[in-house]
Order: C-alpha cells, then structure tokens, then sequence
C-alpha cells in the first residue's frame, strides 16, 4: 500500500520531515518498506529554464541547423545549435542548461557542452516530449512572449514534488489502508509524545452535500443480505467525462495509479481517502431503472470491463440490472455498464459487501483489485454514507451536473460495535511496564475507541466498526502498546524462567543431528511448499478422497495440502535440470498430511492426519565427474545405505528391520521395498517409475525413499547407544558360493544366516551375483561372505567348519545349496 506525504498532511497538521514521519510511522505498525520520492514531471524539469532567443542564424555548415543565441537570465549569452524548424529569433523557450539531466521517452539524457558540426553548443532548446510533458516532437516548445527568461521551468510548470511510502500493511490492519486510516495513527502517536490533544484528524467537509430533488431514483433491492448489509446509493446527472484536473492527477499518479476520466478518478481518490471503495455506472445502461443485489444461477456468463469472459459459479454477489449483470460486487464492473466519454449521467454505489463472499469470488476468478483487497479484509458499514456524499460533491465540483436523486441506504445487517472490558493488571502484565490509566484512556480516545465506564480496575471499551481485527482484550492491549511504542518498554534487568523437563528423544534435537549427517554426506536440503497441485493425487498411488482440500487456494496449483513430499522433490528435481545441475542428492523434513474419509465428525480438523516424513532423493551420478575417477551413476543400493545410516546413527540396528519387497503393488514406483518395526511400516524406498518422473519431463532415473519420522523417533526412544570395546581376538572369514532359483533374495539369505547362528557370527556379505544359461533355466549364483569372531577368545578352525556346515544345511531349505 502507498501513502503520499502531501496528501497525508490534508488530515492532520504535522511539521515531520518525510524521514521522520517514516520513523514514526514504523514504529507504531505501519511498516515502512520503501520511501521514494515523487514528481509530477519526471526530473522535476531540474536545470531547465526559460530562456530569449536574442539571435537565429542559420548553422555555417548544416543546412538544417540553426545557431541560436540565448538569454537565460545570467550575464553570459549561451551559444545553442537547434535543429527544430520552427526555432526563432525573439522566441521564449524552454533551455536545458549544461549538466541537467532530461527524461525522454528513451531514456534519461544529460546535456553536456559539446561541438557540433564546428559550432559549441551550450545547452538544449527543448520540445515538449524531451522534457516530458507531452507527446509532440514537431518542434520546439514557445512559451508567451511576457514570461521573463531565467525563470526556473519547474516554477512556470508549477511541478510538484511529494514523498511516497511503501507500507507493508499487515492483513489484520484495514483500518489503515487509507491516507484517514494512517492519519489516525499518526495524530494517535502526536498526541501521546506531545502529552496533549494537539492533534487531530481533520475530516473532508460534506456539509454542502444537498441533492437537487429526487428526479431521478434507481429502485434497489438487496437479496442477499448475509453477502450485502448495507447498500448506499444515488445518481447525478448532467455530468461531463473529461480529464481530472492536475491535482487530482498528481495525487493518483503519486501513488502508482493512472487517470482514466474525471468519474473514474474520484472514485478512485476517495478509495484511498477514506478507504471505502466506490463504483460508477452509467445510469442510461441501468435497464429497468432498477439495482437488484444477487447471486445469479451457476453457469451464468459474465464479462468484465477489462474483456475478460467469467463463468459464475452461483456463489458470486453481482450488481445487476432489471436483465443482465453489471457488476461482481466489490471487485470489478461489467464491460457494458462502466462510465465512458459518452455518459451523462451517473448511478454511484458504496456499498458493505461480505468478507468471505468477496475474497471467495475474488479468488475464484484469479481477479485482485484496489476494491476486493479491502472487502476482503472487512470494511466499515458506517463509512458508505459519508463517501458517497464526499464523491458525489467532487463529480458535482469537478465534472459537472447535479445530484439528481436522495441517497438511497439499505441497511439490512446492521450490527451494534463489539463491547471490550479492558482490565489495568492485565494490560500491565502483557505490556511488563505499569501504564497510567490516564496515558491508556487517552490513546484509545485517539483511536476511536468509545470508553462505556471507567473503573479503578479497567475501562468498558465500545470498538469502531471498521476495526474489525478488534475482538478480545489482548488486540485492545496491542492498540495501547504500538501507539504508546515498543521501544519505550524498558528490557528488565532480570527474567524469570520455569525449568522445564524436555522429552525425551528430543525430536528437534534428533533432527538436526540427521540434518547435519546428511550435509556432511554431500546432501542439500530442500524446502517445498505444503500446498500443491490436486492432480499430483488423482494417479493410480494415491486416493484423491484422501487429499486435504483448501477452501480459498490462492491458486489451481496450491488447492491442496500435500500427501507425500514426492511431487515436491520432482519438481525440484526438474527445476534443477533444466538448469544444467543433472547430479543430485537431496533430503527433506515436511509434513504431509491426509483426511480420513470413513470418518466423519463435527470438527473437521479432527478427520486429517497431519505427520512428518523425512524424504531422500538421489539422481544422477554418485560422485561429481572427475578424470581420475570412474563415472558412477547412482542406484538403489546407494539409497539403501543412505537409510540404513539414518537408523545406524539414532541406534536402530537395520539388521532387526523386515524387509518386504512391494514391486507392483505401488504405481509411484518401478520397484520397491519397504522396512518394517514392530509391524509398522517405517520406510519405503526404490526406484520411482518412468510413468511419473515423465509428468515432470525427467528421463533420467530418480530413487526416492520415504522414511516415518515420527515413528523412528519412537523406534529411537526404545534403542540405546552402547559403547564397544575394540575386539580383542581376530576374525575368521568364510565363503560360500550357492547356487539356487532366482526369485530368492539376499534379504532371505542373509535373515536364515542370522538365525542359524546368533553368537559369533557378525557379518554376512554378498560381493558377487552370476547368472548363466550353463547354471540352469532360473537360476543363479550368489557368493557370500560370512565373518566370524568370538568376544571371549580365539576361534579355532574346527568351530568355524562346524557353523558353516549348520549355515549350508539352513540354506537348503529355501533351494540354495553349494556349488
């Protein structure tokens, strides 16, 4: 939002400097993001001035150059070589002096002294368009011959210079997002460091407001009351749709807006003024003479002033007319209802339309307008009189015509203001300074609020309407402190703290220790969004029903919360190829979340799961290209190992998880397996199918894994760390190789191994898999290691043989037998 510095100081008096006035108005809420200064011709005409052509000569040695000679009001005469046609001896023209710097349409040009052609040429005789202030280059600019030369163009032009704020104005504070809004708080913050009522917003006068009889009425009608509680209407006729005068120009230009016409303007101006949105139609085009404030049927075609062609979803409030919409109510006008250079006369609307329903459509529609940012936020019922009244005396003043007919005001949802009991200790407490309840009674009279009664204890408050983010004690005490100001609360010199006994696993703590081994792995961590595309979840993998829905996305692509932290890591993934990054490894903390559609129940929010998932992507090769080393690309065993590490450093034995192998019975994956505790499912991992990664234009293979965080922290809870001594006695190793049919797995080697022999056996390896025809149809050989060591002493050749005859036994009963 912006705020002009002039037009701000029209309220309340104030002797700020723009820099100060930026101070003050940070520090009591209103964010100053940027202060930028504004000038209703850009350059503000610096280093031009009017000048005599005292002689014209044509240029020695260019037949379409003149040398001209010019007073500028000081003692020396400046040589200038023209080429405009119409440049003349006795002329007053605007000169451009050496160093000014002159915004053209292509660009910002500084004049310099300079030698053209053999001639010295000291400055510039200026055309309308080099200085900005039209279109024309047919020659140069004459002024009349009475203006005296050496008068500054900024002062013959009367240009005017102002400062421009940038507010970054926070959602809950509409009140303020208008030039009154910000005068209140300002005069507010006066008063209480002047210690008296010094200041005070001063109001446009609509006193002279009076209609000239009730000639022409438009019949209203609101069916729609919940959507509409207050519609306030008139017309004027007789006006003239032309341009605004230069104030008001300067006054919209300021804050980034573009004049239209006069009507269009005013509308616009008191938007920002008061912060009421208004709208204008043309009255010769409200068929039937009559307003009818409605939700037309679903499927209901609309086109907006701007051309674009809308579908109506049967929820959208619109301004219509005896046969056809006019208007989205509090959005945007319809392309055949708006004020053009032919109207003559006027219906003006200003109107309270419903927050939700506006911010609803607006949404809906993809449209954000001046209007819908502000009903959307809430606006003040009790304002739509008092605007109407403001516009239609400056149409009447600046356009012309006559209020033609009484204000019309339906007021169906009228609503008294929220009651607010504000105690002194509390205030106190949350603020951590005693305040006077005189300095509190005072800030809050300053902000509008109606003191009811006043005790000892605390004031009874009555809250404006249009602070509608006013509804408890603590938003009241929030008031008081940005007006009082934060930094006139003294930091104490002690604290009080409780002790507080952490849980324990530590979730944080746990995650960071995984975040920190990943780094240090080569990993980067990745952050997406929780909102995502619906049509991610409406593929074979996911149950659409399940997918938490958003009732107001800011888009198509954010309608949903996300289930899996896969689509994100895609879209990241794809992101990065396309700009030449093809290797990847990549891990992400999120939470994902689901609804329950076999449960229903009267808190929503009680059918969705929300859990966090700790997802792992690798792509690409695993080492980055190097000529001393051979190119690697990624596989899933290279996953495996990055899961098998989370569990290994938070003390979960990976040899203790099942394995189950889930290869087909997962469409988001071209295989895959998942890990088991306890009968919980806590990872799963593998290769993501080429069906998917083609909905993201990835052709090369990604493998993604997803592990349940929370349940592994649970997992956590239960495992200890132990320390081992380094062993004493050395190790024995054996090998086998063992041929057998190939649907069996290491996993089922590797398990039996286990089993067999719990006491010294220790590891178990597989380093070669050979299949050939010469084996056999279906089968294969694996080579196994198996190392041996007993804590207590030496093993002897004799006990080795013995537990490897045990393991070749073991094995045949899965079909695997020795070669």
């Amino acid at each position: 939002m912006q705020i002009s510095y002039n037009w701000l100081k029209n309220y309340v008096k104030f002797g700020l400097s723009p820099e100060d006035l930026s101070v003050l108005l940070t520090d009591c809420g209103l964010e100053v993001e940027a202060l930028e200064k504004f000038e209703s011709i850009p350059g503000g005409l610096a280093g031009v001035v009017t000048g005599k052509i005292v002689s014209c000569s044509p240029h020695p040695n260019a037949d379409k150059l003149s040398l001209a000679v010019v007073e500028t009001g000081k003692k020396d005469l400046l040589p200038i070589v023209c080429g405009a046609p119409n440049v003349k001896e006795g002329q007053t023209v605007l000169v451009a002096t050496v160093g000014s710097k002159l915004h053209t349409p292509n660009g910002v040009m500084e004049i310099r002294k300079a030698k053209i052609r053999g001639e010295v040429s000291e400055g510039m005789i200026c055309a309308e368009d080099e200085l900005g202030l039209g279109d024309s280059h047919e020659g140069i600019m004459v002024l009349p011959e009475d203006t005296p030369a050496g008068m500054p163009a900024s002062e013959y032009f009367k240009v005017e210079t102002d400062w421009v704020y940038e507010i970054g104005l926070t959602p809950n504070r509409i009140d303020a997002a208008s030039h009154i809004g910000a005068a209140r708080d300002v005069a507010a913050v006066l008063n209480h460091q002047n210690k008296k009522k010094a200041f005070r917003v001063e109001w446009p006068d609509v006193s002279s407001f009076s209609p000239a009889g009730n000639k022409l009425p438009v019949e209203v009608d609101i069916l729609d009351t919940a959507a509409c509680p207050r519609y306030s209407s008139l017309t004027i006729d007789g006006v003239r749709v032309g341009e605004s005068p230069d104030w008001l120009k300067n006054r919209l230009k300021a804050i980034g807006l573009k004049p239209i016409n006069n009507i269009v303007d005013i509308t616009n101006f008191v938007l920002h003024e008061t912060g009421q949105p208004l709208h204008a139609f043309d009255l010769n085009k409200v068929k039937g003479n009559r307003v009818v404030v409605k939700k037309p049927p679903k499927g209901t075609h609309f086109e907006t002033l701007d051309g674009e062609k809308l579908e109506l979803t049967g929820a959208d409030l619109m301004i219509c007319n005896e046969e056809e919409a006019m208007c989205m109510a509090g959005i945007l006008g319809g392309i055949n209802s708006g004020v053009t250079g032919d109207t003559s006369g006027i219906f003006l609307e200003s109107a309270c339309f419903d927050a939700v329903s506006i911010r609803k459509s607006a949404r809906y529609h993809g449209l954000n307008t001046d209007a819908s940012f502000r009903f959307e936020r809430g606006s003040d019922p009790e304002m739509t009189v008092f605007a109407l009244k403001r516009a239609a005396e400056m149409i009447r003043d600046i356009a012309g015509g006559e209020i033609s007919s009484e204000i019309s005001d339906l007021y169906p949802g009228r609503k008294g203001n929220i009651e607010i009991e504000l105690s002194y200790a509390r205030l106190n407490m949350l603020a951590g300074k005693d305040l006077s309840p005189k300095e509190v009674r005072g800030i809050l009279e300053d902000l509008d609020f109606e003191v009811l009664k006043q005790s000892e204890t605390g004031l009874m408050l009555s809250v404006p309407g249009y602070r509608v983010d006013v509804t408890r004690d603590a938003d009241v005490i929030e008031e008081v402190l940005r007006i009082y100001g934060y930094n006139n609360i003294e930091v104490p010199g002690k604290m009080h703290s409780s002790i507080v006994i952490s849980p324990k696993p530590d979730n944080e703590q746990l995650q960071n220790i995984i975040s920190d081994l990943f780094s240090s792995r080569g990993f980067s961590e990745i952050m997406n969004n929780s909102l995502t595309k619906a049509v991610y979840y409406e593929a074979d993998g996911f149950n659409p029903a399940s997918s938490v829905i958003i009732q107001n996305p800011l888009s198509q692509d954010l309608s949903i919360m996300r289930q899996s932290l896969l689509f994100g890591g895609l879209e990241t993934i794809a992101y990065n190829r396309n700009r030449k990054i093809p290797d990847m490894k990549l891990y992400e903390f999120g939470n994902v979340y689901s609804r329950d559609a076999g449960i229903s129940s009267e808190d929503p929010l009680n059918d969705i799961t929300e859990k966090k998932v700790l997802a792992l992507f690798l792509t690409g090769r695993l080492q980055p290209e190097n000529w001393r080393s051979e190119e690697k690309m990624v596989d899933f065993f290279d996953l495996k190992e990055s899961v098998n590490t989370v569990f290994s450093r938070l003390g979960i034995d990976p040899q203790t998880l099942e394995n189950k192998d889930l290869t087909g019975r997962d469409s988001i994956y071209a295989y895959s397996t998942a890990l088991f505790s306890d009968r919980k499912k806590i990872a799963q991992l593998g290769l993501v199918s080429a069906a998917v990664l083609k909905k993201f234009g990835i052709r090369e293979d990604v493998y993604y894994a997803s592990l349940e965080w929370d349940k592994i922290v649970g997992a956590a809870s239960v495992a200890r760390l132990l320390y081992n001594e380094v062993p004493r006695f050395p190790e024995v190793r054996r090998d086998l190789a063992l041929l057998m049919e190939a649907p069996v797995s290491f996993s089922e080697i590797e398990e039996i191994a286990y089993k067999t022999e719990k006491r010294i056996l220790k590891e178990v390896n597989l380093f070669d898999v050979y299949q050939d025809e010469k084996l056999g149809k279906g089968k294969k050989s694996y080579a196994v290691s198996f190392v041996f060591r007993d804590d207590e002493r030496t093993l002897t050749d004799a006990e080795v043989d013995k537990v490897m005859e045990k393991l070749v036994s073991a094995f045949g009963s899965i079909g695997a037998y020795v070669r």
